[in-house]
């Protein structure tokens, strides 16, 4: 039991500290992107609308699948199950990686569509097409990642996450650099080459984790052999059980995949009834490029308990042990809280500074920061309680939460930002009051569920 606690808070800070260089490292490339001349906030808009679209579709192929894996695996070992746990891993596999291809397809086909028609952009089609690779291979990695969580062996998603982000800031760099000069400050053949670095950085992050996958394969398979509780079932069967967990959790993180494409089609659009469509595409570019990203910084944070806490809050569940399933369930949500109230204090109080030390260059945007904030201890909450239910086999309370705060997020940018009193700041309101509904109805639904099946004595 020592070793396993050992091994669970080990997990907890070599996850957290890996996401904090992730996210440092990840400025280093969004703080040259910005600060570069030629690129600017204008480039900002240029790489964040293709890049949101790349998400969206990347929401249907993987995002939330490394959960759902980490979870079947995890209550599969937790009975000593281990065949059934690596049943569980190749199945996915083939189904995601068939579904990470055919969303790299569809991606690099409609790229010129999307870019032109959807999110009226043309300038992002070169972002699309260098980004639809790198669907398919996040798809199966997201396989691997939740396989070796539901293992507890959570090093290897830290490293796999450093390992890409590193790739992904020389080589963001490196191709900027390299097309600046031959393309002459062209904006949309260097937003490509930046998301271009992304696709080979996620080609290396697969070649990492399918090596360890290798090197520990016999040790897998001695597991096998000595597992107990196997319980044959038909592979349709093991897919439907998959599928009814993955496409519930994908699906909310589809729609807070689609919270942000509101943003790509909605803001550009109605700000162009009161300012010039230049003057939109810089205000854009000021809140996807800087703020989303500063905002995003605290939800990379708060990532690396969820990480570790899905399959060991399943664990105790399937086992029924619900007094310390709930203990880790406060101390999910005291860290979450622990992690967010200074992050958001902050970034209320000294927008101006944050922004001038990071982006000197290109400084502008501290009300919009000021106000973001704001939003930022909602968006944690609303992240630890959702995985919690999750955990809990309640896979629906986040979906249709999520789909509400969806709704709230699309009327507030259709009637606020067209109109000259609030412009940009509808964008800004209605991730305000998304969040905050969202977070609302998922809070109370787990009080209600704990309340009713969980004995509350300590």
């Amino acid at each position: 039991m020592k070793k396993k606690k050992e091994s669970l808070i080990k997990g907890i800070i070599y996850l957290l500290f890996s996401q904090i260089f992730i996210k440092v490292v990840g400025l280093v490339y969004k703080l040259y992107l910005t600060n570069k001349n030629g690129f600017g906030d204008e480039g900002n808009a240029v790489y964040s609308s293709g890049f949101q679209i790349y998400a969206l579709l990347l929401a249907f192929s993987s995002t939330g699948v490394p959960s759902a894996i980490s979870k079947l695996v995890a209550e599969r070992l937790a009975v000593g199950d281990s065949k059934g746990a690596h049943k569980i891993f190749k199945i996915a596999f083939i189904t995601f990686a068939f579904f990470g291809g055919i969303g790299s397809i569809l991606l690099f086909m409609g790229a010129k569509i999307i870019a032109k028609d959807w999110i009226q952009m043309p300038e992002a089609e070169y972002s699309l097409i260098a980004l639809s690779p790198s669907i398919f291979f996040v798809s199966i990695i997201a396989v691997f990642r939740g396989y070796f969580n539901g293992r507890q062996k959570f090093v290897i998603t830290a490293k796999s996450q450093s390992i890409e982000q590193i790739f992904k800031t020389i080589l963001t760099i490196l191709l900027v650099e390299i097309v600046t000069y031959m393309s002459r400050n062209n904006i949309r053949i260097m937003a490509g080459a930046a998301n271009l670095a992304t696709t080979i950085a996620t080609i290396i992050s697969f070649g990492y984790v399918y090596l360890y996958y290798t090197m520990k394969r016999s040790e897998i398979g001695q597991e096998i052999k000595q597992t107990i509780n196997y319980k044959p079932t038909r592979i349709r069967k093991t897919l439907k059980k998959i599928l009814s967990v993955a496409i519930p959790i994908s699906l909310s993180s589809i729609i807070s995949s689609l919270n942000k494409n509101i943003d790509s089609f909605t803001v550009v659009r109605f700000l162009k009834k009161i300012i010039t469509e230049d003057e939109a595409r810089v205000q854009y570019g000021i809140l996807s490029g800087k703020i989303d990203t500063l905002c995003a910084v605290a939800l990379s944070l708060n990532v690396s308990f969820v990480t570790v806490f899905i399959p060991n809050i399943a664990k105790s569940y399937v086992k029924k042990d619900f007094n310390r399933m709930k203990k880790k369930i406060y101390i999910f949500i005291f860290v979450t809280l622990i992690i967010g109230i200074p992050i958001t204090v902050i970034m209320f109080l000294f927008p101006n500074i944050i922004l001038g030390l990071l982006f000197p260059n290109a400084n502008s945007g501290a009300l919009y920061l000021k106000v973001s904030s704001i939003c930022i201890i909602f968006m944690l909450l609303n992240q630890t309680i959702n995985a919690i239910l999750q955990s809990l086999g309640k896979v629906n309370i986040p979906l249709v939460s999520s789909i509400i705060g969806l709704i709230l997020k699309f009327l507030c940018n259709i009637f606020l930002i067209g109109n000259p009193k609030f412009g940009i700041f509808g964008a800004i309101i209605g991730n305000i009051v998304s969040n905050v509904f969202s977070c609302m109805i998922s809070l109370m639904a787990l009080i209600n569920i704990l309340n009713r099946k969980v004995d509350f004595s300590i």
